[in-house]
């Protein structure tokens, strides 16, 4: 039907045109030779052919051959031609017209085959560049069903992936697919699907195109609207090849994710359970082997060892309850469920709610501190801030050695953030650490610790929109150090 419009709309437009050159050469008939109205009657032939085809170019020279012999070879508007002379030049117009149709039609042909080539060679161009890119599963579907549905200039395009036992629709592109359209095209399990073309219920050519990689079936490619020559029908099944490898990558991509993501998983819930194994055990067997001396009748205890093993039990339980602490808050940034209760508040307070919540175990850490006064009220989450500060104490405790002190220390920048640091005299972190030592289960150093109060007190400063670092000392230690944002200054109008 469209080569037959084709054919209509060219013969139309060369009708036109000779229309135009007659009007114009017959005033001027009289003064032109017998063969210039044949060479000017070329051109309408020309056109016809450009636009319709060689049928048009045909049409063109019959009705060029009838104009020419009826208005300007005498005697006019009749088919004689007087002298017998001339039907030399009639016939060599129609011979030369229907020559030169064909060789414009033929060039025509080859024009569109050769800008077809060049859209197919862009198009697997295009389709290269999917191969090469890492794009996620599911824009890799739909590029599949819109460069398909664009290629071929389709109504419908639907692609089928095994999802679980059977074909399921994963992506569609053009024209809305009814249901009944989809239950036709989506085969029972154990039932093979019909591979070709076929005629669909609204008299659309359909086509079902297998995708397959190393000779291993992937997918189908379901098409409506599919009048297509044997050069799209050759473009199509490259395409389909195209698509099945990059279908395939995709999938094995996604694949290796989540691989890579369960290995992850188990790789940290194997740490976190040696973790909290190897620190649970010291405190437990601590508690465990004072709780039996105490409860032992056998046992001929002074006053002041009893009270040195009840202290003993309560320091010890003190640092169960923060471990505890820190993996419920580790749970919390992992799950994304950390919320920010930001309130102004005096450095002051914030150091001496963290002293505080050591207890006893603050006078025998030996801590100082030394506070700038004029510091400003900062805008943090307290309870947040004040479990960074623990944990930087609790920190700094494991190496610091005994009798050494930890100083707490605060300045205000210029650039107007609060700094606060923890600084210990132990052996300090190399410089090659100092990345590490914030992650989690780092274990750098001989104290076993498991680095998870210095990752969590990252991830609560980072939350403030805060830095954390650590430094070094003169003369050996340690300082760890993050800043606080000043609290906004409110004007109070009287």
């Amino acid at each position: 039907m469209g080569t037959w419009r084709h054919s209509v709309v060219g013969s139309v437009v060369a009708l036109v045109v000779m229309a135009v050159l007659v009007a114009v050469m017959v005033p001027l008939r009289s003064h032109l030779s017998i063969a210039t109205p044949g060479l000017v009657l070329v051109v309408p032939v020309v056109i016809g052919v450009v636009v319709g085809g060689f049928k048009a170019g045909a049409f063109g020279v019959v009705a060029g051959f009838l104009v020419y012999d009826l208005v300007f070879i005498p005697p006019y508007f009749t088919l004689s031609v007087g002298r017998s002379e001339n039907w030399v030049p009639l016939g060599v117009y129609v011979a030369v017209m229907l020559a030169v149709a064909q060789v414009v039609a033929r060039l025509e042909t080859t024009r569109a085959e050769a800008n077809q080539h060049e859209q197919a060679i862009r198009r697997l161009f295009e389709l290269t560049d999917l191969l090469i890119e890492d794009r996620p599963l599911s824009e890799v579907l739909e590029l599949i069903v819109s460069t398909v549905h664009e290629a071929f200039a389709l109504r419908s395009v639907a692609l089928l992936l095994p999802v679980d036992t059977r074909l399921d629709v994963v992506a569609s592109a053009g024209a809305p697919v009814s249901d009944v359209e989809l239950r036709r095209i989506a085969p029972e399990p154990g039932i093979p699907a019909s591979l070709g073309t076929s005629s669909g219920p609204r008299h659309d050519q359909t086509q079902t195109v297998a995708l397959s990689a190393m000779g291993r079936p992937i997918g189908l490619l379901h098409i409506w609207g599919a009048a297509l020559t044997r050069h799209d029908q050759e473009l199509l099944h490259t395409f389909a090849n195209h698509l099945a490898l990059a279908l395939e990558r995709a999938q094995l991509r996604e694949q290796a994710l989540r691989t890579e993501l369960l290995e992850e998983v188990d790789r940290l819930q194997r740490s976190l359970v040696g973790a909290v194994s190897h620190d649970l055990r010291t405190p437990l067997a601590t508690i465990k082997a004072s709780a039996s001396t105490l409860r032992s009748a056998d046992a001929d205890l002074a006053l002041v060892d009893r009270e040195e093993l009840l202290e003993l039990i309560d320091n010890q339980t003190d640092r169960l309850n923060r471990l505890v602490t820190n993996l419920l808050d580790l749970s919390r940034v992992q799950a994304g469920a950390l919320e920010l209760r930001n309130e102004p508040i005096a450095v002051g307070d914030l150091v001496a709610d963290a002293l505080r919540g050591l207890g006893p175990r603050a006078d025998a850490l030996h801590i100082t501190t030394e506070l700038d006064v004029d510091l400003p009220l900062v805008d943090v989450d307290h309870l947040l801030i004040g479990q960074v500060l623990a944990n930087l104490l609790d920190n700094a405790a494991r190496y610091a050695p005994p009798g050494t002190a930890i100083s707490v220390s605060t300045r205000l920048r210029d650039d107007g953030l609060v700094e606060l640091a923890v600084q210990d005299r132990g052996p300090g972190v190399p410089r090659a650490e100092r990345t590490n030592v914030f992650h989690m289960f780092n274990r750098s150093g001989t104290s076993g610790g498991t680095g998870v109060g210095l990752s969590i007190a990252k991830a609560f400063v980072e939350a403030h929109g805060q830095e954390i670092w650590v430094e070094d000392v003169p003369g050996g230690g340690a300082r760890f150090c993050f800043t606080m944002p000043p609290a906004p200054v409110t004007m109070v109008v009287t």
